[in-house]
């Protein structure tokens, strides 16, 4: 994961002379920040006018001849009366905001290259004129430092690699994902909407909730072999309750708030407490471990609406959540179960590719180093027995304890967090959770939270991008379309229909009174995996002709024997 060295300082040396470029065709404008990110670069600018298609190709022009310039990268160190100085004659007030929150001790530098001088840590190549590659790509709002409270800013976004080839390889990647994006599949085919009157709350349409629960119902399957019970918690609680949990302190401006009979609730963010207080409803024996308790539970976080994105964030989701409740001893055998699980879960949706990292104790956090220490001992040697390759991101656990997770990767070769396994002392400590022990005294169970896909709703757009809404047979909303020739075999089309979703098959029919080759075209635009042409000769010889995406056609068959072919298919999960 992540980009190295030489292509950060790339980028971040494109970012000012995106700035560059900028301020010249500009000159009232105010800067604010111009960081490299993974997939490029941007630069956020406070500018009296719009930026419009035609200045981003002026600006991108610029940007080519001030490479060919190949002015050297400058950094200069200042003193905070300086760079005070400099920046308000400048008349720059972002630059003097940054400047008053660094620290005193923090050493304060600026970059000039060219006439352009910038306020900056630094992490450039030596001159413009190595940004041999690069592209602007788009413009877009953006509040300063991410507060609805601050003003809006315009942010430009734009890419550079260290070769030409490279860019072209991007931006072909790019264009590819732009046809896949998971909002115009989603509305194309009729799975899901965002509306003004639930901003960032997703409605889901028949299809997209046939998609929705198909996915689900393969999950369910895989956790009852698995061993996993399933539980439903309420959608609200007291927040006295999330306040033992150690949620409040570390998440409450997260968090939906509402009162209810004199009394302070709060809108689940997570499923973790309502599954501790079904485990304290019972008296557990260790014969009774380990509980594997799964959930799809419905939470609720409050996003900027700057930050909402589609499927990929929003403020209502399902998280495909489990809590596993186990002796000490049992909890390496009981990770390396869930690896398994979520390996599998992974490999027949078609993600062949899974990078696995283990985070490790951030600076705010919950428990003693005894428990840090025994939870990552016990994620490590969990993945070291299951032969997995992984890498170590230090500090960057959860709060109550070290986890592991699982970035998944797509068609078009990009990466996606999705899975998470995460040992947990700190809860069962909280809540006092028990068990009695075999020699009879009672004992505190280890509990780890896990997912396969983490929301539900992100995992499902990741799919929809993944098979460019081609989804495979077991998946489609609808598998089977049937169309009729003509107005007489509408009848014959309706049996057909009929006996299809007799057989557990998803089937529609199309009776409209359209040319045939009309009717096959929507249905290959609306990604069916199989179309029935169904018409006198059809009728007659009591056959149906069948049609596959991406294949065409495959001539005449029995019904019989296509749905035996199909149903085959579907069972098997295959792709």
């Amino acid at each position: 994961m992540g980009m190295d060295n030489k292509l950060e300082k790339i980028r971040h040396s494109a970012a000012h002379i995106l700035a560059q470029a900028v301020t010249e065709f500009f000159p009232d404008v105010k800067l604010a920040i111009g960081p490299a990110t993974e997939e490029g670069f941007y630069y956020d600018f406070d500018c009296p006018s719009s930026f419009q298609p035609e200045d981003l190709e002026r600006i991108e022009k610029r940007m080519h001849e001030i490479v060919a310039e190949n002015h050297p990268f400058v950094q200069t160190p200042v003193s905070r009366e300086e760079a005070v100085g400099i920046f308000t004659q400048k008349k720059q007030p972002y630059k003097l905001e940054i400047l008053r929150d660094l620290d005193n001790q923090e050493a304060i530098t600026t970059v000039r290259h060219g006439a352009f001088l910038d306020l900056c840590r630094g992490g450039h190549v030596q001159s413009t004129g190595e940004v041999k590659a690069l592209k602007l790509l788009s413009v877009a709002g953006a509040y300063w430092r991410g507060s609805e409270s601050n003003p809006m800013l315009q942010r430009i976004y734009g890419t550079a690699f260290a070769s030409r080839e490279e860019l072209e390889r991007y931006l072909k990647q790019r264009e590819e994902a732009l046809k896949r994006d998971h909002r115009k599949l989603g509305k194309a085919l009729e799975l899901f909407s965002f509306h003004p009157e639930g901003p960032g709350f997703p409605f889901w349409h028949p299809n997209g909730l046939v998609l929705y629960e198909t996915l689900l119902g393969f999950w369910r399957e895989m956790h009852r072999k698995a061993g996993y019970v399933e539980v439903r918690t309420p959608v609200v609680l007291a927040d006295e309750l999330w306040k033992r949990s150690g949620h409040y302190d570390h998440y409450k401006e997260h968090m939906y708030f509402t009162r209810i009979d004199e009394r302070e609730f709060a809108i689940k963010p997570m499923n973790c407490p309502g599954g501790v207080l079904i485990y304290k409803e019972t008296q557990h024996s260790y014969r009774d471990l380990p509980v594997r308790m799964a959930e799809v539970g419905l939470v609720h976080r409050h996003e900027l609406s700057g930050v909402l994105h589609g499927l990929f964030r929003v403020k209502s989701f399902s998280i495909d959540d489990a809590h596993i409740f186990c002796s000490p001893g049992d909890m390496e055998g009981e990770i390396r179960g869930v690896i398994r699980l979520i390996l599998e879960v992974y490999r027949t949706l078609g993600f062949e590719y899974v990078d696995v990292e283990l985070s490790t104790r951030p600076e705010r956090s919950l428990g003693t180093d005894a428990m840090w220490n025994e939870a990552t001992q016990a994620l490590e040697e969990a993945l070291k027995g299951s032969g997995i390759g992984y890498q170590v991101q230090p500090g960057e656990g959860a709060f109550y304890g070290p986890k592991i997770d699982f970035h998944i990767r797509d068609s078009l070769d990009r990466t996606w967090q999705c899975g998470t396994i995460q040992v947990d002392f700190s809860m069962p400590e909280r809540f006092e959770l028990e068990y009695v022990a075999k020699d009879g005294k009672k004992a505190r169970p280890v509990m780890i939270h896990r997912a396969c896909f983490g929301s539900v709703e992100r995992f499902l757009g990741i799919l929809i991008e993944h098979f460019g809404g081609d989804f495979p047979l077991w998946l489609a909303p609808v598998q089977v379309k049937a169309l009729s020739i003509a107005e007489g075999h509408a009848q014959a089309v309706r049996a057909i229909v009929q006996e299809l979703c007799g057989r557990g098959i998803r089937a529609q029919g199309d009776l409209r009174s359209e040319k045939i080759g009309y009717k096959i075209r929507e249905g290959e635009l609306q990604k069916v995996p199989y179309l029935l042409v169904v018409g006198e000769r059809e009728i007659n010889e009591g056959t149906v002709s069948v049609r596959r995406r991406g294949k065409g056609d495959m001539g005449a068959q029995m019904l019989a024997t296509f749905m035996e072919t199909i149903l085959k298919d579907i069972n098997e999960k295959r792709r």
